[in-house]
């Protein structure tokens, strides 16, 4: 296996995205959803866990997820879409992002095939990665990723969540949202920022929609 292009180094932001083999839906209702979303709580963790499918989930006394003492990568954002999904990612350790997205890519697929009666890759190759080298270049991100289905215009019918909540509610959720809303006075500054923003992201998405389609790639 080839070296990465981007290489991930330890205190570095990284926009990572992949989607489903063929293009395909690789979410099909909100089980499918809630179980991404329990994968990027549970494999956030350094020691090697089973499969959430086999396992269903480690859980506290209370009965809910528990929370790891350290974790390979904080999550900034997050947006899951019918076909695809983008996150942003801190790394906290040497291969953290590695690890984290192997854990997670390999227990849903396992989780879905089972579910659909299928077998193969459901997802399209190795995750891909970006580094997000400069602040502002985080913020703007960070925006693309909480607007990302709306970007899209996924219709409401179909399967799809992002982090916009949770930086809307500002409660403790899967986010590190401080990495973001620490820069502003209070999260309402964020959200109307961001909104403001809205219509020059769908206008630059639909300028790069020929080279994805030529290049294969999730923008």
């Amino acid at each position: 296996m080839g070296l990465r292009k981007t290489q991930l180094i330890n205190n570095e932001f990284y926009h990572i995205y992949n989607r489903g083999v063929d293009k395909r839906e690789i979410f099909l209702d909100n089980n499918d959803l809630l179980h991404f979303i329990d994968g990027l709580k549970e494999f956030n963790r350094p020691e090697p866990i089973g499969s959430l499918y086999e396992n269903s989930y480690r859980k506290n006394k209370s009965g809910q997820l528990g929370s790891p003492a350290s974790k390979l990568v904080d999550i900034v954002a997050y947006c899951i879409n019918p076909n695809h999904f983008h996150l942003i990612l801190k790394q906290n350790s040497d291969r953290g992002i590695e690890k984290f997205m192997q854990k997670l890519g390999t227990s849903y697929t396992k989780y879905f095939n089972n579910k659909n009666k299928r077998n193969g890759s459901l997802l399209q190759g190795r995750f891909k990665s970006k580094h997000v080298d400069n602040n502002e270049y985080l913020l703007y991100l960070s925006a693309y990723v909480n607007l990302n289905n709306k970007i899209h215009g996924v219709p409401e019918n179909k399967m799809s969540l992002s982090s916009l909540r949770e930086y809307k509610e500002n409660k403790n959720g899967i986010c590190n949202k401080n990495i973001i809303l620490d820069q502003y006075k209070k999260a309402e500054e964020y959200i109307s920022t961001i909104d403001k923003l809205f219509t020059e992201l769908v206008r630059q998405k639909n300028e790069k929609r020929e080279l994805e389609q030529e290049f294969g790639e999730i923008m």
